[in-house]
């Protein structure tokens, strides 16, 4: 989803909770990762691996100048034969410190042995996201364990791929300085009549 459609699709959204709870969600993120400068471990479940929001992520870091935002994609049947970017496998959750952000996306149940690592990674002191749709146990059991989390029920206007989106561009858009507003020529005019009229500056 390109920015046009990404700025289309806000305008839908204008007046829904969703903006709000994309926004909220997408600083925590860049927050996280640009105040702890730990790096980024993007990690889905073992039927579905987040690949299109690691890709979108990679671009908005690069877009917006922040690199923190670009991830390590964890996945549950990595082989270290795999290219040095897809053998990154689950032991690195283990391994995660202080400093460090997970972000874990569950379209579906996660499992009690991703759950078991999400706990072992926020235990050493890494910051939990959590952004998914499941709803049972273990769902719950994530949203809880997650110190920011961004549920998508099930019937929800939006579905997460759709979520994924939004929380993408707005992190690397929040991650830019608003720029300087530029007075309108107006403001500008006015001030120069201003100027003219006034009195001379009395003499010394």
């Amino acid at each position: 989803m390109d920015a046009v459609r990404v700025a289309l699709l806000r305008e839908v959204l204008a007046g829904t909770e969703w903006l709000g709870a994309t926004r909220r969600f997408a600083g925590a993120l860049r927050g996280s990762v640009v105040s702890h400068g730990g790096g980024l471990l993007l990690v889905g479940t073992a039927g579905h691996e987040p690949w299109h929001l690691a890709a979108h992520l990679v671009d908005e870091a690069a877009w917006s100048g922040t690199p923190e935002l670009a991830p390590t994609l964890v996945r549950h049947d990595a082989r270290p034969t795999d290219p040095a970017h897809l053998a990154v496998g689950l032991g690195r959750l283990a391994a995660a410190r202080r400093g460090e952000t997970l972000l874990v996306v569950t379209p579906d149940d996660p499992g009690a042995p991703l759950l078991e690592r999400v706990h072992d990674a926020r235990r050493a002191g890494a910051t939990v996201l959590a952004l998914g749709t499941c709803e049972g146990p273990d769902g719950r059991e994530l949203t809880a364990m997650a110190h920011e989390a961004l549920p998508v029920p099930e019937g929800a206007e939006l579905d997460l791929d759709t979520v994924q989106h939004l929380v993408s561009a707005a992190a690397g858009e929040n991650a830019v300085p608003p720029p300087r507003r530029r007075p309108r020529f107006r403001d500008r005019l006015s001030r120069l009549a201003d100027h003219l009229t006034a009195p001379p500056p009395p003499r010394w």
